[in-house]
């Protein structure tokens, strides 16, 4: 957030600090508009990213992995969904590939691999950068089930939205409705206890669904003209 200051005189101090508080108020709306445009990037910038429950792994004495506890996940806000005329397998290959996040993304123009994985996998990290080139994002896969879902959280921004809605998980699931069509939905949950949470919800709920939607369609086509071209 940046904020203007202006100079002040005997003469025009009054005016100026007018002219301040007016500076002031446009760059708190600014950064409001930020975190907000981060927000829906985060909601849609996997193609397609559910937690039933949330497992917290451990390792046993064996040396296998156990689960050591589960969290109930946090509440249902919205769900988008589409259908792509083409089969799963594709629709799975083009989502699990983190390169292609820029093809469709309307605000993502580049993706590091933080965890030098291309393809997504359990615990896999990595950074977007979103248009402008002023911000950035990192997000986090806990949970794959291949050919059924995708669940990523959001641990890091240069917004401080994960300090706001601290728990936000996204998830996608994948259902084949016949040989040559797929339906996706995406699926977003947050906890709302802080009033800042609470505000961000009542103003970001709608637009959220509408770009995520808008980001499914962008996806669907792309997945469909490369099945043509194929």
């Amino acid at each position: 957030m940046t904020k203007f200051g202006g100079c002040l005189s005997p003469a025009n101090g009054e005016e100026n600090g007018q002219s301040d508080d007016r500076s002031g108020r446009r760059s708190r709306v600014k950064g409001s508009r930020d975190v907000f445009v981060a927000l829906l990037s985060f909601a849609s910038c996997r193609l397609l990213t559910l937690p039933v429950l949330r497992s917290d792994p451990d390792w046993g004495a064996s040396g296998t992995l156990r689960v050591r506890r589960q969290e109930l996940q946090p509440p249902f806000r919205s769900m988008q969904g589409v259908i792509v005329n083409a089969p799963l397998e594709a629709v799975w290959s083009y989502s699990m590939d983190l390169t292609k996040i820029p093809e469709f993304h309307p605000r993502v123009v580049k993706v590091d691999l933080l965890s030098g994985k291309t393809l997504r996998e359990p615990g896999a990290s990595y950074r977007c950068h979103l248009s402008g080139g002023k911000h950035t994002c990192i997000e986090k896969d806990i949970e794959i089930i291949p050919l059924q879902k995708i669940v990523t959280v959001l641990p890091e921004d240069t917004f401080g939205i994960s300090n706001i809605l601290s728990d936000y998980t996204v998830e996608t699931t994948f259902q084949t409705l016949g040989h040559r069509s797929t339906k996706v939905e995406i699926s977003h949950y947050y906890s709302t206890t802080t009033l800042k949470a609470k505000l961000l919800n009542l103003i970001a709920k709608g637009k959220i669904a509408r770009e995520t939607q808008a980001t499914l369609n962008a996806a669907k086509a792309t997945i469909e003209a490369a099945c043509r071209a194929g």
